[in-house]
């Protein structure tokens, strides 16, 4: 069944694109493999705090708050005359090149600065990687192949999934067989396979008239004269010569003609993407004028904002007090993994008729439940009721990643329905983006305010007031959920 799936989705769109979305998708879930070895870099080489560490995690990870700039780019600004192959290669370099220079120059790993920066060329290039083949298959599914979007997404989200297990089950493994430095070379190998995977897809390209036909016509020109006989070039001489000034003239003036013709479709092509950036930034801001776009954007963006970040603090927490090891936390994340695939699987099955209103409610209480459970490990509470820690990490894990597939699911879901026609893949893109700077501006929220408790490695003693904290904003949004219009639901095909 899955190999007819797949020779169908290969028929259509070809085996070099469903390699380059699925490679792609793969690398995106497979970060975590890396991302596990930075976490333990900042905390074990570096020496950093908590609170530095979200820093630093929520500066590096800001370009993915700023997408819609990489959609207009493509969109607008072709390269060569392509406007997806060229950018996608630029993405693929970004974020390969961080990897390697950190695993041979093992001096800028003791550098918070040069790690924060290379960290954050790593996310511009995963980022703007994200936007370019989001762009390609909404092209690729287009008129006769448009029956296959949904199998496509379908394809996209199981690679990320699988790419996510296999970073987490191997990240932990690596972690205490490798040295961080051969961590990054080897993820570095993925990148690179899919800088080679570029080059096998074909993108058709404009170019503008050049000079080559005259040239061939010069060279024809050349070859037919020196076939003619000596005797019949002693009679015609003079008149030869003369030809030749005036096709020497005659190509003077092809040439500039041709050189002319050149320019202006250059200009002609400035003033076309000028003009396509001018439209496609009006359209957005004509688009947010409108309360059924503003309103539901605030609330997500607001859902972020108002709940501070405190995962980097719960790592440092688990390792340092609690000594779980990094085998675990990997394992633990993959639950995690498995917890989202069977929060979407619950979504569709019972959820997507209902309000989304009540369906974001639902998540936020659920959090909720969440922050209480780390309360519950952090004051021990658990040890008195015989639960291990273990079991509340796992637990929470699998729960978190659930319940937050409830509440991006609607979001999605919104996000398709409030689109205008004709500029859906920039509008989807700036709501992403919208629902990344909220996480960003959460995860310094939480820096801040692990900050301002004192919370450090060596001290953990306010830990539980963050906590607390953390638990009441959460069900803050729940008082705004009057921005959700009221009759959408969690079915797509519904109308505003």
């Amino acid at each position: 069944m899955a190999i007819r799936w797949m020779r169908r989705m290969g028929g259509a769109f070809g085996a070099s694109f469903l390699w380059l979305v699925s490679l792609i998708y793969f690398t995106q879930g497979f970060r975590s493999f890396v991302w596990t070895a930075v976490s333990y870099q900042m905390k074990d080489i570096l020496k950093l705090s908590p609170s530095s560490s979200q820093f630093m995690f929520s500066i590096a990870f800001f370009p993915w708050s700023i997408k819609p700039a990489y959609g207009i780019l493509s969109d607008c600004i072709p390269i060569n005359g392509c406007k997806r192959k060229p950018y996608l290669v630029i993405a693929t370099v970004l974020s390969l090149l961080p990897w390697p220079v950190l695993g041979l120059i093992s001096s800028l790993m003791n550098s918070h600065n040069f790690l924060t920066a290379l960290l954050t060329m790593q996310n511009l290039g995963s980022a703007m990687a994200d936007v370019v083949i989001d762009a390609m298959i909404a092209e690729a599914v287009r008129s006769e192949r448009a029956e296959f979007a949904g199998d496509l997404q379908s394809l996209s989200w199981l690679m990320m999934a699988v790419g996510g297990i296999c970073g987490n089950l191997l990240g932990g493994y690596a972690l205490s067989s490798f040295r961080i430095c051969s961590i990054f070379l080897l993820f570095s190998i993925l990148p690179g396979i899919q800088l080679l995977s570029c080059a096998f897809i074909k993108e058709v390209s404009s170019e503008y008239p050049d000079i080559r036909d005259l040239k061939n016509s010069q060279r024809q020109e050349r070859l037919y004269s020196s076939t003619i006989s000596p005797a019949g070039a002693s009679k015609s001489e003079a008149l030869r010569r003369r030809k030749k000034e005036r096709n020497h003239d005659s190509s003077k003036l092809a040439y500039r003609e041709a050189e002319d013709v050149k320019e202006q479709g250059s200009l002609a092509l400035s003033l076309r993407c000028f003009q396509s950036m001018r439209s496609a930034i009006y359209s957005l801001c004509d688009a947010f004028k409108n309360p059924l776009i503003l309103r539901p954007m605030a609330w997500f963006f607001f859902s972020h904002v108002a709940v501070p970040n405190l995962s980097t603090v719960m790592f440092y927490y688990q390792t340092e007090v609690l000594h779980l090891g990094a085998s675990f936390l990997g394992a633990s994340r993959v639950i995690g993994w498995f917890g989202l695939m069977i929060g979407t699987y619950i979504y569709n099955q019972y959820l997507k008729r209902m309000k989304l209103q009540r369906i974001l409610m639902l998540a936020h209480v659920g959090l909720g439940a969440v922050n209480f459970l780390d309360i519950v490990l952090v004051s021990g509470l658990n040890t008195w009721l015989s639960i291990p820690d273990k079991y509340i990490v796992l637990g929470g894990s699998a729960v978190a990643d659930a319940i937050n597939q409830f509440k991006f699911m609607p979001f999605l879901i919104l996000s398709g329905q409030l689109c205008p026609p004709g500029i859906e893949g920039t509008l989807f893109a700036l709501f992403m983006s919208i629902n990344n700077l909220g996480s960003s501006v959460g995860s310094f929220y939480g820096a801040a305010l692990a900050s301002v408790l004192g919370i450090s490695s060596n001290s953990y003693r306010n830990i539980l007031y963050g906590l607390l904290i953390q638990l009441f904003s959460t069900f803050i949004p729940i008082g705004l959920l009057f921005l959700i219009p009221k009759e959408a639901t969690g079915l797509a095909s519904e109308k505003l």
